[in-house]
């Protein structure tokens, strides 16, 4: 029997800016992102059999709105996804895993997100933080600070890998530099700022080794694709556009985040080993084949911990090749 093929034939994106802008909602980040990706793809909503809406700072359905403006009352199912940092991947992921079941032939995915200025806080302070195992397995290594939660965990980690390896805070600041001058290329970026590695770390200090200039900001914005079976690509003629999704593979917290007294398993060191893993066995690839990498960098010290943990190179290697120019354009580690 051949195996199911899934493929992204359409994708629209916004402009991504700073929050706090009344002028403009939720609903019309994600209608316009949505209508973008329908234009890429030479579709109407009504060729939608599913669609999956991602976005973590909103009430419940914000999903059923957005695409209601955007496509109509179409009677499709619609799913609303929460999941932090990977909520559009994950939407993405049940995307495809409906097409792959058989339960749709065309599928659209939304993210988009309305937030707050400044550092990210818990909305439900009269019931269980949902990272509160996280918060006191780092305190319990490292103690907890008047800082914000996000920082100390990230931070924390970072400084675990100094302690470890040798990395310096030069090296985290390289990384933040490096990814603050590839959004000069980038026309969506909320900020299109060269910054020099002095300048970050010149800013002000944030936890531990982090600057500001190492944090992302927090933004508003919204991205959207169209996936389709083989079926679908054929019906609608898009063949030559379409590109298809030769792996996804999702993890969520394994046993070492709480065991093996890391801060670098808290943030996700161990979850990126075993995602990665179950990638390369899905597609029968190696890390050797990749040309482009596009790696979350919350912090700086995220964009350390993971580049290693993905195989991208050596234990302790990360901070080092990042100083030594070897993660931007054109380079062949």
């Amino acid at each position: 029997m051949t195996k199911p093929k899934v493929y992204v034939t359409g994708v629209g994106m916004t402009p991504f800016i700073k929050p706090g802008r009344k002028d403009i909602d939720y609903v019309d980040l994600g209608v316009l992102a949505i209508q973008r990706a329908l234009r890429d793809a030479g579709i109407s909503g009504q060729d939608i059999d599913a669609a999956y809406a991602g976005y973590v700072y909103g009430d419940s359905t914000c999903g059923q709105r957005v695409i209601y403006q955007a496509i109509g009352c179409t009677g499709i199912p619609v799913v609303n996804v929460n999941n932090n940092c990977s909520t559009g991947a994950s939407a993405m992921y049940l995307g495809r895993q409906a097409i792959l079941a058989g339960m749709a032939d065309v599928c659209l995915v939304v993210g988009f997100e309305k937030m707050e200025k400044g550092s990210l806080s818990a909305k439900y302070t009269d019931r269980t933080d949902p990272l509160d195992r996280h918060m006191v397995e780092m305190a319990s290594m490292r103690g907890f600070a008047a800082a914000p939660g996000p920082p100390q965990l990230f931070g924390n980690a970072g400084i675990e890998h100094m302690e470890k390896y040798g990395t310096t805070e030069r090296q985290l600041a390289c990384i933040a530099s490096k990814n603050h001058n590839h959004s000069v290329n980038n026309p969506y970026s909320q900020f299109c700022d060269h910054y020099t590695v002095e300048q970050i770390l010149a800013s002000p200090k944030v936890f531990g080794p982090l600057t500001k200039l190492q944090c992302c900001p927090t933004s508003d914005g919204a991205a959207a694709c169209v996936l389709m079976s083989d079926n679908a690509v054929r019906k609608y003629g898009l063949i030559d556009q379409s590109v298809e999704v030769l792996g996804m593979s999702m993890v969520t917290d394994t046993p070492a985040t709480f065991t093996t007294k890391s801060c670098m398993d808290v943030v996700g060191r161990d979850m990126t080993r075993k995602a990665i893993a179950g990638l390369l066995d899905q597609t029968n690839l190696r890390m050797k084949d990749f040309q482009v990498v596009e790696l979350h960098d919350c912090f700086s010290a995220n964009e350390l911990i993971t580049t290693e943990a993905l195989g991208l190179c050596k234990e302790g290697q990360a901070g080092p090749l990042n100083e030594q120019g070897k993660f931007t354009y054109g380079r062949d580690n």
